[in-house]
């Protein structure tokens, strides 16, 4: 078996492709805005990819055919992008990934799609909604740097699923953790061991230290945490209808810190307030 340790060299190799996984989330949160479709969004971030040399790894997804998932209102995971227009007000989980020289990167950012000045109701949903669906989505980007920032002193692997469950439980408002659905390691495949739950389970799990390349994602609803999958047994819808939000690092611990590959900064601003300085590899 391989072991879900990298080299420091290797490591070293995953940095590209996360960079380039963030400036393909970067383009499409350029784009974001009433009246364009994800299938369009899907086309922007193909295009960066391809064109600084890299390939789009969820199209290497056996049965998957787009460079993002496009995860629309209720829908708190792997959305298929389509044609409908996105509408002032939409809550849209976008999960990107990047392989490039052989290394991947796997991240996801959640956008509020802004009002549209030429309607005068500003939204297509109602202020409740919008004000819930910045409430999921700001919870759980600041659970995802509560996983992150465990990478640096974790033990074993449940230390960081134990960091994010005690995160979530100290956010305002209800909120809907998925259970069935996991961050992962990354590194020559885009989903690779180690599992990285987003709670407590009973056994420790492996040990973290330098060489770990995981993914942190957790995948929140504003109420109940039941899903059911749609017709196109991709789409993962919470029951209860409520906004839903996704965020994804890819982060590497190595022998002098961590860094947070798909963030520009290796994730200096995401753990400030932790007081933990990445270092890059």
């Amino acid at each position: 078996m391989r072991s879900i340790y990298k080299t420091p060299d290797e490591l070293r190799m995953m940095v590209p492709a996360g960079i380039l996984t963030a400036q393909a989330l970067d383009a499409v949160e350029a784009a974001i805005r009433p009246g364009i479709s994800t299938l369009e969004l899907d086309a922007i971030a193909e295009r960066v990819i391809r064109e600084a040399g890299g390939e789009p790894n969820f199209q290497l997804v056996d049965g998957y055919h787009h460079t993002v998932c496009a995860s629309v209102n209720d829908v708190v995971v792997h959305g298929i992008p389509n044609e409908t227009p996105l509408q002032p007000g939409d809550i849209v989980s976008i999960d990107c990934g990047a392989q490039l020289n052989g290394w991947n990167g796997d991240s996801a950012r959640t956008f509020i799609v802004p009002g549209d000045d030429s309607d005068a109701s500003g939204t297509a949903h109602s202020d409740v909604w919008v004000r819930e669906a910045h409430r999921v989505s700001n919870a759980t980007r600041e659970v995802m740097w509560h996983g992150i920032a465990a990478v640096a002193t974790a033990r074993h692997m449940n230390d960081i699923g134990g960091a994010i469950e005690d995160a979530i439980d100290e956010q305002p408002g209800p909120l809907g953790n998925l259970e069935n659905f996991t961050g992962h390691g990354i590194g020559r495949n885009m989903h690779e061991e180690p599992t990285v739950f987003n709670y407590r389970v009973r056994r420790r799990g492996p040990v973290v230290k330098a060489g770990l390349a995981i993914c942190i994602e957790p995948m929140l609803t504003g109420g109940s945490p039941d899903v059911g999958i749609d017709d196109d047994e991709w789409s993962v819808r919470a029951v209860d209808g409520t906004p839903t939000a996704h965020w994804e690092h890819t982060v590497i611990r190595h022998k002098d810190g961590i860094w947070v590959t798909t963030a520009h900064d290796g994730g200096a601003a995401g753990l400030a307030p932790f007081g933990i300085v990445p270092v890059q590899p």
